[in-house]
């Protein structure tokens, strides 16, 4: 199997492209760095998920390739410490939806082909418990907004690619120890990627256009 993980360099991306190595697979991370991380097994790729130019070469660098399971991880939470009266300026807006939802998009849509020659192509997309309207408690609006809207790409893909035969998963990756979570997260990374592995494993067209917590739960929208 070859399953293809975006922003896989550090934290569940990188944790979840060790493991799919470790368990015999051929697994593809994406970077945006010059110097990833050597893992015996793995194939590294350049892309910035928000850059169209940088999609392009990647779509044809892998053209004719299969992709059985395309993990949308690479996301941005710049807006952790913004303050309502005078933060959240427009340029943070644009950037982090550039990657969180653009990027989603734009990856779905240039390996769509490699998707396609599987036997039974996967994607997930990793949002958040903070995208969803029924848990709101405030604050980080713009990382919020991103995931909502994630979401709701995510389960709208998951109509539109049935058809081609292409289950479409969103997960809350749970609340991790990473640079982006802090350290005083609930779960390690290595909990975070067997829970969401086991989330991957048991996604089909019958579970198409769930949002799922790493640990098996539905997630309210």
């Amino acid at each position: 199997m070859t399953p293809l993980i975006t922003g896989a360099n550090r934290g569940i991306g990188l944790r979840l492209l060790q493991d799919y190595a470790k368990a015999g697979c051929s697994p593809i991370g994406t970077t945006r760095t010059d110097d990833p991380p050597h893992i015996a097994g793995v194939r590294w790729e350049y892309l910035d998920v928000a850059d169209p130019g940088q999609q392009r070469d990647l779509g044809r660098k892998l053209e004719g390739e299969t992709v059985d399971l395309l993990i949308c991880n690479a996301g941005q939470y710049l807006d952790k410490h913004e303050t309502l009266p005078s933060g959240y300026p427009p340029a943070m807006w644009a950037e982090m939806f550039a990657t969180n939802v653009t990027g989603v998009f734009l990856t779905i849509q240039t390996l769509l082909p490699n998707l396609e020659r599987a036997a039974a192509p996967k994607i997930a997309i990793i949002s958040s418990m903070m995208g969803s309207q029924e848990r709101a408690p405030g604050g980080s609006y713009i990382y919020r907004a991103s995931k909502a809207a994630v979401l709701n790409l995510g389960r709208n893909l998951a109509q539109d690619l049935k058809s081609a035969g292409i289950a479409v998963g969103v997960y809350h990756p749970g609340w991790v120890r990473t640079d982006m979570g802090g350290q005083h997260a609930q779960i390690g990374v290595e909990e975070a990627a067997a829970g969401l592995r086991a989330r991957f494993d048991a996604l089909t067209l019958e579970t198409t256009g769930c949002f799922e917590t790493w640990d098996g739960h539905p997630h309210p929208y």
